[in-house]
């Protein structure tokens, strides 16, 4: 039985591991008042010691165990769970988890929360006929969906005719305070004068859709475009995935491993992204990039493939350079550029740190966050 009267959301992951979705969902509920929302969290599959990161104590985490293919068992499972948690709000995210609605519709759910965060390469723009029919036959079920881009909002509108009444367009806010300017405590395995290199930087899974081997090839590029920039230019590429070996074995063969570090999944990310003179992101599909916003915080220029909801963050001119997915060319061309002048990377960081203090701080996300629950509650 229910015994308090601060209402319960439920959120509903695939799995609750390190990632930029999974990292909005914990913003969410450490920043949220306790007094508005209590928080649950319902995995699919499973969590990871990433989950140690929600500070609070008393927010339970379920793990459903579903396999991988055909498992129509973790639908009763998460019946049972959500009989069991009794939340007044489900709060599903991304095409992996939005049948959990028709389970939730049985168990009583009144609140029932859906946000579109970003693409997978299995639905890349969301073209995939089958996967549009099912959020079409799914959404009279959701009262509210959150889309975090113009694009993904277009997207529910007109592809899946979702009424623009049930649309919010929320944007992801950045923690400026975690993530600022010259934050001590990590160093970089290179050497050389620190003052004398350029350290460029990436944080993201080694997947396919974040293509982690066209930053490879941009950077291959750059050197050899410009043999002298080998005494300057440096690669950092954090994370961990199923392409990382691709990466280990795309520098051996390029003869750039000495001037690449992959450290791999890491806990000082804001440390460590600190130390980067520019954040690049080569990805073929993105939402809204919780990576860039870091970047953003920590004042760096950035250099970013223009999809999602990329142009949204960024200002192109002002503090990034927006280049074409997959075009290795092209992302090559503004590296070099950046490296070039480094009186334009400072004023394009700077300008970066003034856009998240104005307009991406995580207040900001955690109020519109609540206006969405208390409309459903109603």
């Amino acid at each position: 039985m229910k015994t308090s009267k601060i209402p319960l959301v439920a959120h509903v992951v695939n799995a609750l591991r390190i990632g930029g979705l999974e990292n909005g969902v914990v913003n969410l509920i450490n920043h949220m008042p306790a007094e508005r929302y209590r928080h649950a969290v319902i995995c699919i599959t499973d969590y990871s010691d990433f989950s140690k990161r929600i500070a609070k104590s008393d927010v339970p985490i379920v793990a459903l165990h579903k396999q991988p293919g055909k498992d129509p068992k973790w639908y009763y499972r998460l019946w049972r769970a959500l009989r069991e948690l009794r939340p007044d709000i489900i709060h599903t995210r991304n095409l992996a988890t939005i049948e959990s609605q028709v389970i939730a519709a049985f168990a009583g759910v009144k609140g029932r929360v859906h946000g579109e965060h970003g693409w997978d390469m299995y639905d890349l723009n969301g073209g995939n006929k089958k996967y549009r029919l099912m959020r079409r036959m799914i959404s009279p079920l959701v009262g509210r969906f959150i889309a975090l881009s113009g694009e993904l909002e277009s997207y529910l509108t007109s592809a899946v005719h979702v009424p623009g009444s049930r649309v919010v367009r929320i944007c992801n806010g950045v923690d400026s305070e975690r993530f600022q300017p010259r934050l001590a405590g990590a160093r970089l395995p290179f050497d050389g004068a620190r003052e004398q290199l350029l350290i460029v930087g990436t944080v993201g899974r080694m997947e396919p859709v974040k293509d982690p081997l066209n930053l490879v090839d941009a950077f291959s590029r750059a050197i050899g475009t410009r043999p002298e920039m080998r005494q300057r230019l440096r690669l950092v590429m954090i994370g961990d995935g199923s392409l990382h070996s691709s990466v280990v074995q795309s520098l051996a063969a390029s003869g750039l491993s000495d001037l690449v570090w992959l450290p791999g999944h890491r806990e000082d990310i804001p440390e460590l992204m600190a130390q980067f003179d520019l954040f690049v992101l080569p990805s073929k599909a993105e939402g809204i990039s919780n990576t860039i916003l870091e970047a953003m915080a920590c004042a760096l220029p950035v250099v970013a493939t223009d999809v999602g909801g990329n142009s949204e963050l960024l200002c192109a001119g002002e503090n990034a350079i927006l280049v074409p997915a997959s075009d290795s060319g092209k992302m090559s061309e503004a590296i070099l550029h950046y490296a070039d002048d480094r009186t334009l990377m400072r004023e394009h960081g700077e300008c970066s740190r003034r856009l998240v203090e104005r307009s991406f701080s995580l207040d900001a996300m955690v109020r519109s966050y609540m206006r969405v629950y208390d409309q459903v509650l109603v």
